[in-house]
């Protein structure tokens, strides 16, 4: 038979991440600081109307766009919080997930050859999706130096004839860095400049330590360049429900609409309820999960830097990145002797691109106790490499 594998789809690696967590799961005693995954489960009043929607028959289809009342509750959150305004019918979409809301934008807006900036390191699924909408990414590396920000010579320097957008992700996964507004603007003057888009997602909006989360859409002249993509995953510990959503231009908005009414239909009735209950209750939750994150923070970011493994201070999400040149080894056989020798899993930084070569990602989503332990293991194991 012919091999029937597109090239497009050969020319994706499998994800750097996987291969850790499968070596894990066949080890015992294994400390996991790998899953970028809040351990928290979701909070009880969101659980509750997500199961009292199936008892009420709420089993059924929604619009494409989401439930109505959803979108609106949702627009007026961002409001809250942002300054920023979306008309609920024509500029909001409930999709499943952040990850299908990059897909959707990625597909409404590259023709084949466009490309797309994408600083590292970053979430692994940013260049594997360029290239399955049929773009190009170009790859623009960040430094521990800038605190992981992107810089606007770097980013200019990358910019072509064909290109088409910036994608930016901050808070970060996985370095856990926070743009300032002034590096911000920076980028917004060469979006404008170069009449490019901004995709921005904002994922980990909420989970910041003692910065300010700029909502790239809110800066001047910004909001008709930017795809916003936010969800539910990380700020209301929601992960299994995939819930997320795209904000964008009635136009933008309406292209990646389309594609989802033909790839997704809709996102799970369920998890929309679950969502609504999570924008009217959640707050106080969300920021009890931040402040005992923000405990976690500064345990493993002072734990790490006595151990000789220089970690800048992350200031969003629930990742540290720690240099671990001291071990003088590579990260890959970093995190594979660690996992090997003290049973701690992390993740080499090259799995979030070449950018993070010399890195790993430290995970703090999970219990206090567990990281205490977990740095004791990784003291044995620097005693031994360091």
């Amino acid at each position: 038979m012919r091999d029937f594998v597109s090239a497009r789809v050969k020319s994706i690696p499998p994800s750097g991440i996987r291969r850790f967590f499968d070596i894990a799961a066949t080890m015992d005693d294994v400390i996991s600081l790998g899953v970028g995954e809040p351990d928290f489960v979701t909070p009880k009043p969101l659980v509750e109307a997500g199961i009292r929607s199936f008892h009420e028959g709420h089993t059924h289809y929604t619009s494409n766009s989401g439930i109505l009342e959803l979108r609106q509750a949702l627009s007026e959150h961002l409001k809250r919080l942002y300054g920023v305004s979306y008309d609920p019918e024509e500029e909001i979409v409930i999709t499943v997930g952040v990850s299908e809301a990059l897909y959707l934008a990625m597909t409404a807006i590259l023709d084949p050859g466009d490309e797309v900036i994408v600083p590292e390191p970053c979430f692994v699924s940013y260049t594997p999706e360029v290239t399955l909408a049929g773009g190009v990414a170009r790859i623009i590396p960040t430094y521990v130096k800038d605190d992981f920000q992107v810089t606007e010579p770097i980013v200019e320097a990358a910019i072509t004839e064909r290109t088409k957008a910036i994608l930016i992700g901050y808070p970060n996964n996985p370095t856990g860095a926070v743009m300032s507004r002034e590096r911000m603007l920076e980028i917004a003057a060469l979006a404008e400049k170069h009449d490019l888009l901004v995709i921005s997602d904002e994922i980990y909006d909420q989970l910041v330590y003692g910065v300010e989360h700029i909502c790239f859409a809110t800066l001047p002249g910004m909001q008709k360049r930017t795809i916003t993509l936010g969800g539910f995953s990380k700020d209301y510990a929601m992960t299994g429900w995939r819930l997320g959503y795209a904000a964008a231009p009635a136009e933008l908005l309406g292209a990646m609409r389309k594609i989802h009414q033909y790839t997704i239909m809709s996102a799970s009735t369920t998890a929309q309820i679950a969502g609504m209950a999570a924008l009217e209750k959640g707050q106080p939750y969300v920021e009890e999960m931040r402040s005992e994150y923000d405990r976690r923070r500064r345990l493993i970011v002072s734990g790490l830097n006595q151990l000789g493994l220089k970690t800048f201070e992350p200031r969003g999400a629930f990742y540290a990145f720690p240099s671990i040149a001291a071990s003088g080894m590579t990260d890959g056989d970093f995190a594979e002797k660690l996992l090997t020798e003290e049973q701690v899993a992390v993740v080499p930084g090259s799995a979030f691109g070449n950018s993070g070569a010399g890195f790993v990602r430290c995970c703090y989503a999970t219990a206090y106790d567990k990281i205490e332990e977990a740095l004791e293991r990784i003291e044995r194991f620097m005693r031994r490499h360091g």
